[in-house]
């Protein structure tokens, strides 16, 4: 245990995701250390995150400005929308340069246990964005656990009466470069479930 302001800033940095006590000691010590040019842009920066970040008010993904630059590009498919959990989702399904429709960003995944039902996630909007555009298909990306599932299940159950429209799930299985006999049960399960015709 540190004092005082030290011992503070561990505290602070450990509530970080992903930062435990060994991390946020390093951290802290290498804050101390630093230039102060260099604190004051950290200080900035932070700064400029809450006050200049928003959600876009179409998919809901940070933004600048009212709507993010995916909705802005008038080269995307409207006609697809990907559904996601985070904005950090967006991320990772734009670095796979595979996907050129349009995002939904949920702003979480189902989980009963927390007090995270439908209404706290952006489900109606999703539904507003449906019935106002000609929407041929939603592609559900939520992520492989439990409250994924949990959310796909609903998102599936919520869009199946919507006529012309057509529900994908992101497929799951092996990663490239992965060996079979490390692979556990349900992932290889969804594998074989989920193979194709070459």
């Amino acid at each position: 245990m540190y004092e005082g302001v030290v011992q503070d800033l561990i505290d602070e940095l450990g509530r970080l995701p992903g930062v435990g006590p060994k991390s946020a000691q390093r951290i802290a010590f290498h804050l101390l250390a630093a230039d102060p040019a260099d604190i004051a842009r950290l200080q900035e920066v932070l700064g400029k995150v809450k006050e200049g970040v928003q959600f876009c008010e179409v998919c809901g993904n940070v933004s600048e400005q009212e709507t993010c630059r995916i909705c802005r590009d008038t080269r995307r498919d409207l006609t697809v929308i990907c559904v996601v959990e985070e904005p950090k989702d967006v991320l990772a399904v734009e670095r796979t340069r595979e996907f050129k429709g349009r995002y939904h960003v949920l702003g979480g995944a189902l989980d009963p246990l927390s007090g995270i039902g439908p209404e706290q996630l952006r489900m109606r909007e999703l539904l507003a964005r449906i019935g106002g555009a000609e929407i041929s298909e939603i592609i559900i990306a939520t992520d492989p656990n439990t409250e994924g599932e949990a959310t796909a299940t609903y998102l599936v159950r919520m869009l199946r009466d919507f006529p012309g429209l057509t529900v994908t799930r992101l497929a799951s299985g092996l990663p490239m470069g992965g060996d079979l006999e490390f692979a556990d049960e349900l992932t290889l399960g969804r594998a074989l479930s989920g193979r194709r015709a070459l």
